[in-house]
């Protein structure tokens, strides 16, 4: 059983992970303090230390909570969606990421306006980019399919393009129809996938 100090240390790291994402979204990533943070959620900049090392590593945490968003939802996890070669299970996955696009846009405003100025964001994102095309491609490996030199390549332009549509969403909303949309990526990802 947890102790009470034990919740109030759960408790105000999350709420410096609350504040850390307002702050971003109003001020900046750049121009927002670890005071602002600390301040916004009635703490000090030594507790604000005893939960996060940098403001990138408040970051970092950001994205990961993301990252546990997305793959919560995902049965199957897409590395088995692309071994089955089932158009109808990419769709599933796709059309599942894009209802969850509306809860995870605030994180990756903050996110991609964050990697522009700060070369440890930027890792991140590029690590977490690089982990599902991995994902991919591990499944495209275990399907045994396709030539084993054009696998990578396969996965980068796929989901290279569903990064620049989720991109081109989180900043702008829906450009195209929805279910258009979805319908050409399930085909495109068909094609360089299944």
């Amino acid at each position: 059983m947890a102790t009470l100090r034990e919740v109030q240390k759960q408790r105000t790291r999350a709420l410096l992970l609350e504040c850390g994402l307002e702050s971003f979204a109003t001020k900046g990533y750049q121009a927002t303090t670890i005071d602002d943070i600390a301040a916004a959620a009635g703490a000090t900049r030594a507790t604000f230390y005893l939960h996060f090392a940098s403001k990138a590593q408040l970051m970092h945490q950001l994205i990961d909570d993301v990252d546990a968003i997305l793959t919560t939802a995902d049965d199957p996890p897409l590395a088995k969606v692309v071994e089955s070669g089932s158009c109808d299970m990419v769709r599933e996955w796709l059309d599942r990421k894009f209802d969850q696009w509306p809860v995870i846009r605030p994180y990756m405003l903050v996110a991609h306006r964050a990697e522009a100025g700060d070369p440890e964001v930027a890792a991140v994102l590029d690590r977490w980019f690089d982990g599902t095309v991995q994902a991919m491609q591990t499944g495209l490996d275990d399907a045994d399919r396709f030539h084993p030199d054009a696998r990578r390549s396969r996965c980068l332009l796929a989901f290279g393009q569903f990064e620049f549509v989720s991109r081109q969403w989180f900043r702008r909303g829906w450009l195209v129809e929805r279910e258009v949309l979805l319908e050409t990526l399930t085909d495109s990802w068909c094609h360089l996938l299944t």
